[in-house]
């Protein structure tokens, strides 16, 4: 009779197994490690930064209004002569913040919906992603703006609306892993032996399934980034006078030629955050892609 396989035998690596495939991801590519430095500098700046500084982001001085980069104000001011560098520090704080809790709020979201009713099937399943499919259809950014628009600008809505088209795309990658796991045969003997679906999804899917999502769970962060920073460039997230890079961006760009570091500091600073995800992104994709191991 043969054995039914357990799921160490058929599942990805393991935690100890993805760790160690990181590493030698790391070792071999370059691109992994700049995106990795970026992200340790501006998580750094954003946990730092502030206690560095010792002007207030908030404070205002007209008497200082535009100037540029001296030893008081290392990046200039902004036209109510608050520091600039304060601001881009503290909106540091803000952008990361909002981009890594809805990338996670998404990714819990998106993986127990897709993961369950990949796992049930049925007229749950066929409701619950034409639902996404409806979502997935409509630009995402266009969405978020009607949501915000709707709800009200505010940053508080502005992470509704993001939280909203990012978990979509979630729950379709998490379905299709439970569709390709619920036929192993260890999935099965487990729902054969009196096993919930619950259980099943928590003890077999979900780990096995953790390396995509958590690939594209990462990559999403700088999309959301971005997004958020369109999002206060418009007027419809971060309001007056919290120092968001979007916003900051917005403010600066009608001083572009006077005070050329106070839209660039910031855009800068979103570019740099973006890239950085998206190349550890790339990089754990590499690492952690099971056909991608098997042709090694």
């Amino acid at each position: 009779m043969t054995p039914v396989p357990s799921a160490q035998e058929t599942a990805g690596p393991s935690g100890s197994g993805a760790l160690a495939l990181i590493r030698r991801e790391l070792a071999v590519s370059l691109l992994m490690r700049t995106g990795l430095f970026g992200l340790i500098l501006v998580f750094s700046a954003a946990l730092i930064g502030p206690f560095l500084i010792s002007h207030d982001p908030d404070t205002i001085d007209l008497s200082a209004r535009l100037s540029g980069p001296t030893l008081r104000h290392w990046l200039g001011t902004d036209e109510l002569g608050r520091d600039i560098l304060a601001r881009v520090l503290s909106g540091a704080r803000i952008s990361l913040t909002l981009g890594v809790s809805i990338a996670l709020i998404s990714c819990v979201l998106g993986t127990i919906t897709g993961c369950y009713v990949g796992l049930r099937g049925g007229w749950l399943d066929t409701v619950a992603m034409r639902a996404v499919d409806i979502l997935l259809s409509l630009p995402g950014l266009v969405l978020a703006m009607a949501f915000t628009a709707a709800l009200g600008p505010s940053l508080t809505n502005a992470t509704l609306a993001l939280t909203l088209i990012t978990t979509p795309g979630l729950v379709r990658l998490a379905r299709g892993q439970a569709l390709m796991l619920r036929n192993e045969p260890y999935v099965e003997a487990s729902l054969l032996y009196g096993g919930s679906r619950w259980h099943v999804m928590i003890t077999h899917v979900i780990p096995n399934a953790a390396p995509a999502i958590i690939v594209q769970t990462t990559l999403s962060v700088g999309a959301i980034i971005l997004a958020a920073a369109a999002l206060s460039f418009l007027g419809l997230g971060a309001q007056p006078p919290t120092a968001e890079w979007g916003a900051m961006v917005a403010s600066g760009r009608n001083f572009l030629t006077i005070q050329p570091l106070y839209p660039l500091a910031p855009g800068l600073a979103i570019l740099v955050t973006a890239v950085s995800f998206n190349l550890l992104g790339d990089g754990l994709n590499d690492a952690l892609n099971p056909r991608r191991e098997g042709q090694l």
